[in-house]
């Protein structure tokens, strides 16, 4: 019964983490026993189930439950092969949806070496639009996830594909990220490359695309200014925010703190 299979998904983490603590006791039970259920149910027949593995999932890798070893090895290839050109359109974009969404729980090696080539393909799906529409949705987190070196080299052109795509609303999520990518980049891809095209989407014909560009005008503009002095910073859910100027209590004057550091990991992605 799927009900059963989707209620045995549920318990999955909790067990997980008995199993974390008891480790002494139980060192091998979580790689012998659940993980390959977990991998099982990412391919099982139920939608309601592969949601519930899928969550599952995510909780896991959360919670740093699932060894290195298992993402290489059995998660991420599962998700090329649900993700791969000829898969079911249904997998094709759950897999898509969950190689976004767990990138910025892995390791950069990892993800720039399994997943983002299957990411750049998937940003060029002729076939269904949720792909595409799902990739420039999640396209400043992957970028995040990645580091500039691979942003620009491989990134870039996929987002200015992404940023023309024919579908308005591609167009619009790309605005919509567009500060989040442009945080990840170099001074000199930002001004060359990112103004021009940021200006062809406040100028796009669908004002709905105009609407998103002229909202992120202002975060947009906020990447070309030195994070140590203007005190901007991008927090770690990808929202821009400001420091604030530190009280000093005893003398009741603003003096800069010394340990008030910029929690940006784009810019400590290089």
């Amino acid at each position: 019964e799927p009900t059963v299979r989707t209620e045995l998904m549920e318990q999955i983490p909790p067990i997980a983490i008995f199993l974390q603590e008891s480790r002494p006791k139980f060192p091998t039970a979580f790689f012998e026993y659940l993980m390959p259920i977990v991998v099982r149910y990412l391919t099982d027949v139920n939608n309601q189930v592969r949601k519930a593995g899928q969550e599952a999932l995510l909780i896991l890798l959360e919670q740093d439950l699932i060894a290195q070893s298992d993402i290489e090895n059995k998660v991420c290839p599962i998700l090329l092969d649900l993700s791969a050109p000829d898969s079911d359109d249904e997998y094709k974009v759950e897999a898509v949806n969950i190689i976004c969404k767990m990138a910025s729980m892995l390791s950069r090696t990892t993800v720039e070496h399994m997943l983002l080539p299957r990411f750049c393909e998937l940003c060029s799906d002729g076939k269904l639009f949720q792909v595409r529409k799902i990739c420039a949705a999640n396209f400043g987190d992957i970028c995040n996830a990645v580091g500039q070196e691979a942003t620009e080299r491989l990134l870039i052109p996929k987002f200015f594909e992404l940023c023309s795509d024919s579908v308005w609303g591609m167009r619009k999520a790309c605005a919509e990220c567009f500060m989040a990518v442009s945080y990840t980049t170099s001074p000199e891809v930002r001004r060359s490359k990112l103004s021009p095209l940021f200006i062809s989407l406040i100028s796009d014909t669908c004002r709905w695309v105009r609407q998103a560009a002229f909202q992120s005008l202002g975060p947009f503009i906020s990447t070309f200014a030195n994070p140590s002095s203007a005190g901007l910073y991008i927090r770690e859910d990808g929202t821009l925010s400001i420091r604030p100027a530190a009280q000093d209590v005893n003398s009741h004057s603003c003096q800069p703190t010394n340990n008030t550091t910029l929690m940006s990991s784009s810019t400590n992605a290089t």
